[in-house]
């Protein structure tokens, strides 16, 4: 690799890698995982520097090298995974640890869902990337990820049913004793 090629995979790590790190987390759910995930796409990004810098994609094929790596420990990983259905108690007194909890049992559904819907909803409401930028790092259309992610808040919504998830968009305020029981 020649000097100025070096200058510049130098700059875009230094660059890039806090996000790639963040949607590495986020794909994994394991700060020791995340951290092997960004290195093996940064091996990947490195040995085709130059191929990618040509097309000035290099931040899309780190993000598509990623998601792909991800769905691929997720297909090995999948025949030991299973979710458990957490449910809030219904005291009358609201416990503290509520959107803790809240919050373990969306990870948990996030974590269950298919390869594609799972990248598609970190993608796009963790990393904030619109639905073009996240169709160009999965290689899909517009349409695909609107539909994947559509399929992914259904399948959201019916497993964090029986769960008040107005304490997960706001954690700090004390909900009422009303709020949290159900008809």
């Amino acid at each position: 690799m020649r000097a100025e090629s070096q200058d510049e995979v130098r700059a875009f790590v230094a660059a890039r890698r806090p996000a790639l790190y963040r949607s590495a987390f986020l794909l994994v759910g394991n700060a020791a995982e995340a951290e092997d995930l960004v290195q093996a796409t940064l091996v990947r990004v490195i040995a085709a520097w130059d191929r990618i810098r040509r097309r000035d994609a290099p931040e899309v094929y780190a993000r598509r090298i990623m998601v792909n790596l991800a769905a691929s420990r997720w297909r090995r990983l999948r025949a030991y995974a299973s979710l458990t259905r957490l449910t809030t108690p219904t005291g009358d007194e609201p416990d503290p640890a509520d959107a803790a909890v809240l919050r373990a049992a969306m990870w948990t559904a996030i974590q269950s869902l298919p390869v594609k819907m799972r990248a598609v909803v970190v993608l796009r409401y963790y990393e904030d990337l619109s639905e073009l930028e996240i169709a160009a790092v999965l290689g899909c259309s517009a349409g695909t990820v609107k539909s994947q992610s559509s399929k992914a808040l259904a399948r959201l919504r019916a497993r964090l049913e029986p769960i008040d998830l107005s304490l997960v968009a706001n954690d700090r305020e004390q909900p009422t004793p009303n709020a949290r029981s159900r008809p």
